[in-house]
């Protein structure tokens, strides 16, 4: 098994603005191969930020790296970065990788 997570640092008062592009987004998660399942999952809120983090569960590595190269990804990051969210990212996301060990 193999989890990819992405952190973001939101804007305070600007939470439900971010929860919300992620529940109207289509991910086209459910087309990928290896995808087993997603959590949005939202932090503390310090000096201003509020920590959130995707959660994407997958078969293995490999069925994650293909779909960062697959056309699905493509349509899924299409408007990333731009629009109505700009002003609600207090920088850029990390991504961060683990492979399941127990």
């Amino acid at each position: 098994m193999f989890i990819a997570m992405n952190r973001f640092q939101i804007a305070e008062g600007k939470e439900a603005d971010f929860i919300n592009i992620w529940k109207s987004r289509e991910t086209f998660l459910d087309e990928v191969p290896g995808f087993t399942s997603f959590n949005l999952l939202q932090g503390a809120t310090d000096e201003g930020i509020t920590l959130f983090t995707s959660h994407s569960v997958w078969e293995s590595r490999q069925a994650f790296e293909d779909w960062t190269h697959s056309e699905a990804f493509r349509k899924a990051h299409a408007n990333a970065g731009g629009g109505p969210s700009k002003d609600i990212h207090m920088g850029p996301p990390k991504l961060e990788l683990f492979d399941v060990v127990i």
